[in-house]
């Protein structure tokens, strides 16, 4: 199995940022699999989160991002409402080298072997045909195709979930829910970040987009040449009259480096992770910069690939998609009341509900049901 240091040990069991119920280290030399499942909570039910399919440059980095994931999950679960804690898998490679069939079934069967405490979609590098794949030997796999009995694509309302995060932060901002007028920078336009250029032409805002990949770039402005270039992300955070800034990409977009540059008023944007540690929330808010919490604003996919499990309908997912405009108004109104930054305001509520679950459970499991005392 692949060696874990200290450092992700005291993390797992020592941390505030650990507490996580499994971690399993997944090896198939004959296909060339590694990969780490982390299961955060089930207080709320199955983990549910996304494979995410990476060149990690080591093993341990691979593993202390799959328990950031996990841990994400769980709160992204909870504040969407969903009856699922947080899990999240991680395969160590390149998926342009190493994505093989052979592999993807090797981890279906890892991930089977969990019981359906783990149920896996797609994340960064795997896609509906992946989970097609990996279905076949793993019954709890969701954003498969509508040919396979799934929902296909989640970028798609995960993007609807971030345009209606903004809508929330530009009504308690500006007074207004709408971004006609407004400048909206985008740091990747892949799956989730060319949906949601969409919504905001649609709406009257200014786009300006980057992307490490020029044909994603192409793609954009080929479709909408009104779509303003920036040359890369540190071009794109110091805009002139940046209004939003949507990092759509990987983790850690908001850190020491870029926070005391930016010069959006508000941050609300796809990736998860998007604080590169604890206090970046407490840098934006001494900023004055609202931050609409990752987790919460990009919750739209996994509300597709749960409604997956039940038959999925996506006008009832879109419904429920919706919501995210109301809850990211609610957490905002926290914060203010309590005094803390957004982020902050949102762990408590998704804390709490876990928290609720957790007694719930305990309760049901004394005998009489908790009648005796």
């Amino acid at each position: 199995m692949t060696d874990v240091t200290d450092g992700v040990l005291h993390t797992l069991f020592r941390s505030d940022q650990g507490g996580h119920e499994q971690v399993v280290l997944c090896q198939d030399r004959a296909s060339g699999l590694k990969a780490v499942i982390a299961i955060h909570s089930t207080a709320l039910g199955p983990a549910l989160g996304g494979t995410r399919f990476y060149p990690y440059a080591t093993e341990e980095e691979a593993v202390a991002d799959a328990l950031n994931l996990a841990r994400g999950m769980s709160y992204k679960n909870a504040m969407a409402g969903l009856d699922h804690g947080g899990g999240k898998a991680v395969i160590i490679g390149d998926p342009e080298r190493i994505k093989t069939e052979e592999l993807l079934l090797a981890y279906g069967r890892f991930a089977a072997s969990l019981g359906g405490r783990y149920v896996t979609a797609c994340d960064v590098g795997t896609y509906v045909a992946d989970m097609d794949v990996v279905a076949r030997v793993n019954p709890w796999t969701t954003g498969r195709s509508p040919e396979n009995g799934g929902a296909g694509d989640s970028s798609v309302l995960t993007a609807y979930g971030v345009f209606q995060g903004m809508r929330a932060s530009a009504q308690h901002l500006w007074g207004d829910p709408t971004l006609r007028g407004r400048t909206v920078g985008i740091a990747g336009v892949g799956k989730v970040g060319r949906y949601l250029v969409e919504h905001l032409l649609e709406d009257g805002a200014r786009v300006v987009i980057t992307d490490v990949r020029p044909d994603a770039v192409a793609r954009i402005t080929d479709a909408h040449p009104e779509v303003a270039v920036a040359a890369d992300t540190d071009a794109l955070i110091r805009t002139e009259d940046l209004d939003i800034y949507a990092p759509c990409a990987l983790g850690g977009a908001l850190n020491d480096h870029s926070v005391p540059v930016l010069a959006a008023r508000v941050v609300c944007g796809a990736a998860n992770n998007q604080l590169a540690h604890p206090g970046v929330e407490k840098d934006l808010a001494d900023r004055e910069i609202l931050y609409a919490p990752d987790y919460v604003v990009n919750a739209g996919g996994v509300i597709q690939v749960a409604d997956e499990l039940h038959g999925f309908d996506f006008d009832r997912c879109k419904a429920k998609a919706s919501k995210i405009f109301d809850t990211t108004l609610a957490i905002f109104a926290r914060a203010k009341e309590d005094g803390i930054p957004p982020a902050a305001a949102a762990d408590r509520i998704a804390e709490q509900r876990m928290a609720e679950a957790r007694a719930g459970a305990l309760t049901e499991a004394l005998p009489g049901g908790g009648a005796q005392r």
